[in-house]
């Protein structure tokens, strides 16, 4: 006989479903706990369809695909279904999901939780933006400090939400759950070695860098697997150098292709620049997907992925991204074979520590006490 579950969270997110990773995981830990989770985001005319989960999913469409006024008419939809939808739960995740939330939690006294996967007001794409930044400042004013219940990925950005509004947010960092496939191919060899960049294609990401950085790199490509506002400049840069062989775009993938594609890689790249709070507190989703399967790491001199690589040596740290001097850690990082025995044996380690089986206890804690 199959398990009833009685008690109803409704999930909401503003992207297409796809490859949410985080919010994927949330959603199955919930389903796990023995919550009917129904994940609420957005279909676009180039979403593809989404394969089968243990949830129920719901896309809307919506006739503004970007801006202010997609935003708007989101949550104006999303409010609607929340306000006559049977729920016991709402999760609302990052910023730009919480109004539709926050208000039908109130007008229908439903528990609300809050996952923030950033900084959203501290953005990049917000701080040369300040008119619209100080909107969301002050939309933010007005509903995080009436949360009860939060969390967010990273220990400096709780520390930052709880001094503002003196609302305690738990930290749930976005770990990949336990690989079952950790036969790692030789990383030794000094040939057809992969660089690999997984994630947004937006500004602020050191992929501009990266490319350029090509230049004086033999023996390696770097493929940069995701999509973004500015996959199309990128594209037409390496045209411009001439890095057709040295560069190569996936597009946005699959959860199940983008995890076959890390086993490969030889090396990860999150070399975030340090554009604004958000970017300088960043702990990426794909920092630990690469430590899952065992991918030595090259990441930039933020705090909080410089923590995790000094804990477990797993990698190296550049402080800076001007592309020859780019190119030389990614060299050192690919061919010097002593550090990448070290770093091999100690992903070892961290791979067994760092998973979502371990850092959802967090979340038992916060939603065991909806559960009948």
């Amino acid at each position: 006989m199959s398990k009833i579950y009685t008690n109803k969270i409704i999930v909401s997110v503003t992207n297409d479903l796809v490859s949410d990773n985080r919010v994927h995981k949330v959603c199955t830990s919930l389903t796990n706990l023995g919550f009917n989770v129904l994940l609420v985001g957005r279909k676009l005319p180039s979403s593809p369809s989404l394969n089968k989960r243990e949830y129920q999913t719901k896309r809307f469409n919506l006739f503004f695909k970007k801006s202010m006024f997609f935003y708007a008419e989101y949550n104006l939809r999303l409010f609607l279904f929340l306000l006559f939808a049977k729920s016991d739960v709402l999760l609302a995740n990052d910023l730009d999901s919480l109004t539709a939330n926050f208000l039908a939690s109130k007008i229908r006294n439903k528990p609300l939780v809050y996952d923030s996967h950033e900084y959203f007001t501290e953005v990049p794409e917000l701080i040369n933006r300040p008119k619209v930044q100080r909107i969301w400042e002050w939309l933010e004013s007005k509903m995080v400090p009436g949360i009860k219940h939060a969390y967010t990925v990273c220990g400096s950005i709780a520390d930052v939400y709880e001094k503002k509004y003196g609302t305690p947010f738990k930290v749930v960092r976005n770990i990949p759950r336990a690989s079952n496939n950790l036969i790692i191919k030789n990383k030794n060899t000094n040939s057809g070695k992969i660089i690999l960049y997984q994630g947004a294609v937006n500004i602020g990401r050191g992929l501009e860098q990266a490319i350029l950085s090509m230049k004086f790199i033999d023996n390696a490509k770097l493929v940069i697997a995701g999509d973004g506002d500015i996959k199309p400049e990128l594209e037409k840069l390496v045209e411009k150098q001439n890095l057709k062989n040295k560069v190569e775009f996936t597009g946005r993938l699959p959860l199940e292709e983008l995890s076959e594609l890390t086993l490969k890689a030889d090396l990860g790249l999150s070399i975030e620049e340090d554009l604004g709070l958000n970017y300088r507190f960043a702990l990426t989703n794909k920092l630990f997907d690469y430590i899952q399967v065992q991918v030595p790491v090259l990441v930039t001199n933020l705090p909080e992925m410089v923590a995790i690589v000094n804990q477990y040596k797993i990698g190296e740290i550049t402080n800076s991204l001007e592309p020859e001097k780019l190119a030389e850690k990614i060299k050192d990082s690919l061919f010097n074979i002593e550090k990448r025995e070290t770093w091999q044996e100690n992903l070892k380690i961290a791979a067994k520590e760092l998973t979502w089986e371990n850092e959802e206890k967090i979340l038992v804690e916060i939603y065991s006490r909806f559960l009948d």
